[in-house]
């Protein structure tokens, strides 16, 4: 058998406090999704915006080395030519030709004979009795009393 409908009212909630808190709760929903809504495309903007301005940077500092690389390798270029230029200049100033005529200039002649000069053995003795550093002095001393 099939139950009545009961007509009328719908029977009044019991606790009318949760009734009320379930109504607001109802009222406030949408805009609650709302508002996480557009917090969750503001989040998701910003990380978007974070990595856009980090490749930004790192394309900048990269441009910026590039430049810095460029820089160095034509210095390097401009040293190379200028110590080629200087090596040149220096077996110029450094030829025998030059050096002859500069002698001439001042009335220099080549030597009619060369000397080799050795010390005496008493001056090597000298100087190696004598160290150099202060702090084997001691030690230096003690040796030669031996």
């Amino acid at each position: 058998m099939v139950a009545p409908k009961a007509v009328g009212k719908p029977p009044r909630p019991r606790n009318v406090r949760s009734a009320r808190v379930a109504a607001k709760q109802r009222r406030n929903r949408p805009a609650a999704m709302r508002i996480a809504a557009l917090q969750r495309f503001f989040a998701l903007f910003t990380v978007v915006l974070l990595l856009l301005i980090g490749y930004v940077m790192l394309i900048s500092n990269m441009t910026g080395l590039n430049y810095f690389v460029a820089r160095a390798e034509r210095q390097r270029v401009a040293l190379q030519d200028e110590t080629a230029r200087l090596d040149d200049r220096i077996a110029a100033l450094r030829s025998q030709e030059r050096l002859a005529s500069i002698a001439a200039e001042f009335g220099m002649k080549d030597a009619p004979q060369f000397a080799i000069v050795t010390l005496p053995a008493r001056a090597q003795r000298h100087a190696a009795s004598h160290p150099r550093l202060a702090w084997l002095s001691t030690l230096g001393s003690l040796s030669a009393t031996r």
